[in-house]
């Protein structure tokens, strides 16, 4: 069951990266909504590799924890940089802009 933590975690980190390309090639008018769902999406990915860490805590699997804390850590910035930076990107293309 702890491992569906993984899956989703990855799930919701290519959806946090989809929305913002979806507002970027126009194909939505609610680019607000789609960048509130984005960083939803990536806080929710992050907030599952917390648990499934603290899961490995709790089972006491030293090694599992030595041995991916480096690349939960690497992968865990490289998702929040690159979500932030095209949802940076999207609100200044369509700064100003309503939705009418």
């Amino acid at each position: 069951m702890y491992a569906w933590l993984n899956v989703g975690s990855l799930v919701l980190g290519l959806i946090a990266w989809i929305l913002p390309i979806v507002n970027l090639m126009g194909m939505t008018k609610h680019w607000t909504a789609f960048s509130i769902m984005s960083l939803s999406a990536c806080t929710i990915s992050l907030v599952f590799q917390i648990y499934y860490n603290y899961h490995l805590v709790q089972i006491e699997d030293w090694a599992a924890l030595m041995d991916t804390m480096g690349a939960v850590a690497g992968a865990a910035t490289i998702l929040l940089v690159v979500t932030l930076v095209l949802n940076a990107i999207t609100l200044i293309v369509y700064r100003g802009r309503t939705v009418k």
